[in-house]
This record gives structure tokens, sequence and C-alpha cells, in this order.
């Protein structure tokens, strides 16, 4: 494929299994510049593993704003340049968003790759409604704005979809139970990787079936919306 100069192209990573990646971004990975990630030696393994040598500029939420005008300038001057994170779509969850923001302040085209992302297979697998749904991503660390938020979202008669910590998940159903009661919800973790797991169930169950047990790999949790009457 033919790589355009002076554009920025958001290219998904793997999550977990390094299969997920597709040919379109080994080859945009291949031809562009400059690659901007997240973390350099993460990023240098999946690159490594693809025989893929380019120079990395590294962005994370401590140094973005400076990193992202960087990057911006070298797209000025002609460079096509790669965003990738940690793993999954560029801008979900991550400080990618911000050079999403900068690059169209500056009129510079983006170009978006469909791919890898943890909450779509999350949603599809969970057995509840798909038809509509709202990603709320990462709810606050501590529980007085846990339940803060959850107590927002009691009316949404949307499916939810949460990002958690395997430090933090228990604290968080005990939240969602006290606020939102016994919901259908469904805890999936490490997908597309070896120890991939769905735990299905109504809250009170879920909070029994993980009690005590420790949780590892990210997660993302999907929580019933509020029932309509009939």
């Amino acid at each position: 494929m033919n790589i355009q100069p002076g554009k920025i192209y958001l290219v998904p990573t793997p999550i977990g299994n390094l299969e997920d990646i597709s040919k379109r971004a080994l080859n945009v990975l291949s031809e562009v510049d400059i690659i901007g990630c997240e973390d350099t030696r993460h990023s240098g393994k999946l690159l490594n593993r693809f025989d893929i040598k380019k120079k990395l500029i590294s962005y994370h939420d401590f140094n973005e704003s400076s990193k992202a005008k960087k990057l911006i300038e070298e797209v000025k001057t002609g460079k096509s340049i790669a965003i990738i994170t940690d793993g999954g779509s560029p801008g979900i969850s991550d400080p990618a968003y911000r050079i999403v923001t900068l690059a169209i302040e500056n009129n510079i085209e983006l170009i978006p790759l469909p791919g890898p992302t943890a909450l779509i297979p999350a949603l599809t697998a969970s057995g509840l409604p798909t038809d509509r749904f709202f990603f709320e991503g990462f709810l606050p660390q501590k529980s007085s704005g846990r339940k803060k938020r959850f107590k927002q979202l009691e009316n949404l008669p949307h499916t939810m979809i949460f990002y958690e910590s395997p430090f933090r998940i228990e604290k968080t159903l005990d939240d969602l139970f006290e606020v939102l009661g016994d919901r259908n919800i469904c805890i999936a973790r490490e997908i597309s990787k070896i120890y991939e797991e769905f735990t299905r169930g109504v809250t009170s169950d879920v909070i029994n079936k993980i009690k005590n047990k420790k949780i590892k790999g990210e997660i993302v949790l999907v929580v019933e919306g509020k029932r309509r009457n009939k």
C-alpha cells in the first residue's frame, strides 16, 4: 500500500493474541516514517515480532502535551506517522485522544484503521442486549466516586460497559450492588489471551463467584441497563 505523507494513521494493535493484528496494520507500521507509542519497550516487542524497525516516539499521560506537539511538527514536514497504544484502538481510554484533537486543530488528516478493542468482544459475548450500549471507560478509583457515577447512570436503559482494574473489581461490584441492586452482569477477563474468561450472572451471584479469588488481568465489566416496564 502507498502511505500518504503528512498524515496520521491510527493503528489498533492486539490486546492479547498477536494474530489479531491485521495485514493492513502491519503494512502501515512497516511504511510510515515514525510510530508514536505509549511505551517504547512494550511496542518494541510487538514490532520486533513482525520485524518492523522504525523510529519510536513515546507519549503518555505525563508527557503527551509536549510529545503531541513534536509529532504534529514532524507531520508538517511531510512525515507520515502511525499512532499505536499498548493494546487496542488508539484514543479509547488512553492519551492518544489529545494527539487526535491537536491534529484536527492543525488541519492534519487522520486515517483510522479498524481493529482490536476490548469492549466489543466483551459486549457481544456478555449475553446482554447489544442493540444499544453505553461505554463509560474507567470508573473513579474511590468508592464514593463510583457510587456517584452509578447513581447518575441508574435510569439508563442501555447496556453499560466499564473498564476496571483486577485490584478494584470486588469493591466495584459491591458499590454496583449497593446502588443498582441485582442486575445481570458479565465480567470479561483477559480477552484474546490464554486465560480468557467470562463470568456471568446477577451482581450478587458474581460477587460470590469471585470472592476471595485472586483476579488477574484486564477486565471489562458489562452491566444490564434499567429494565423497561412492560
